[in-house]
């Protein structure tokens, strides 16, 4: 029953984390097209994820018995998980636009995400949705 469980989980979040992150990618891309500085677009389009992962994946994915996992401890928790998942992130994107240039940090962006989801997932189940 365990095993089916965090199977299920691990299906929900990458579905939501799909959705997040053609998201987040597609603001990112469309804001820094527009001029936006790499740090400023990347943080516009993670807030936009996680608003909607914090809801479907509290409302969904962790949720247990029947009742979602939303709460006061669960948002606090999410806001420091997210901040330094997002500042890890925008590290690493405004390092590949710096180095390489800013097309390459769109095509790098998916790829980033990708990386802090698995962080993300393990942080989310252990600590923010416990």
């Amino acid at each position: 029953m365990q095993r089916s469980h965090l199977s299920r989980q691990l299906l929900l979040f990458l579905l939501v984390g799909g959705v997040q992150v053609l998201l987040d990618t597609t603001i990112f891309i469309a804001t820094t097209a527009l001029g936006a500085p790499v740090a400023a677009a990347n943080l516009l389009g993670r807030v936009s994820g996680a608003a909607l992962g914090y809801w479907l994946n509290g409302r969904y994915t962790f949720a247990t018995g029947g009742s979602h996992a939303l709460g006061r401890r669960a948002l606090q928790r999410f806001i420091i998980a997210w901040l330094a998942l997002t500042a890890l992130s925008t590290v690493m994107l405004a390092a590949i636009a710096h180095q390489a240039s800013l097309s390459w940090a769109w095509i790098a962006k998916p790829a980033v995400e990708a990386l802090i989801a698995g962080l993300g997932f393990l942080v989310w189940r252990h600590w923010v949705y416990r």
